[in-house]
């Protein structure tokens, strides 16, 4: 458990509010200070993060284990443990764990602001139009 101290920093007692489960996987934050987090990400078999694009923020991830299929703009990549990928701000991307076992990657972003609302997904950009039925 962590809490952010007076420093900007976190200390052992609270979660992050960035911390928790999601429907592909869990997030740890590890560390966090004004201009940066680390946070420990897992990936369950078979799951991704859904396309997005932070405008404040950049990311490095490197795979602990498992594998990485990482869509970054318009190229993809695999990554096995111990390689990393660098995805700059204003970049659409996403991470998918094409495997039979956890991909746990551990995530430093960086930058000026890191608040939720700088996340956009295409829905909300209109880059991916929804399929009309009739």
């Amino acid at each position: 458990m962590t809490q952010v101290d007076n420093n900007g920093q976190l200390t052992a007692n609270e979660p992050s509010p960035h911390s928790g489960t999601r429907y592909w996987g869990t997030v740890e934050v590890i560390e966090e200070g004004d201009n940066y987090r680390i946070s420990r990400v897992e990936i369950k078999p078979r799951h991704g993060i859904k396309p997005q694009i932070h405008y404040h923020r950049n990311e490095h991830w490197v795979v602990v284990s498992g594998v990485a299929k990482v869509t970054c703009g318009e190229e993809e990549i695999l990554l096995g443990r111990n390689e990393s990928t660098y995805v700059p701000a204003a970049t659409l991307h996403k991470v998918e764990n094409p495997g039979s076992i956890p991909l746990v990657i551990l995530e430093i972003q960086n930058g000026e602001y890191l608040g939720e609302d700088d996340t956009e997904r295409p829905y909300d950009l209109n880059l991916v139009k929804p399929v009309d039925d009739n």
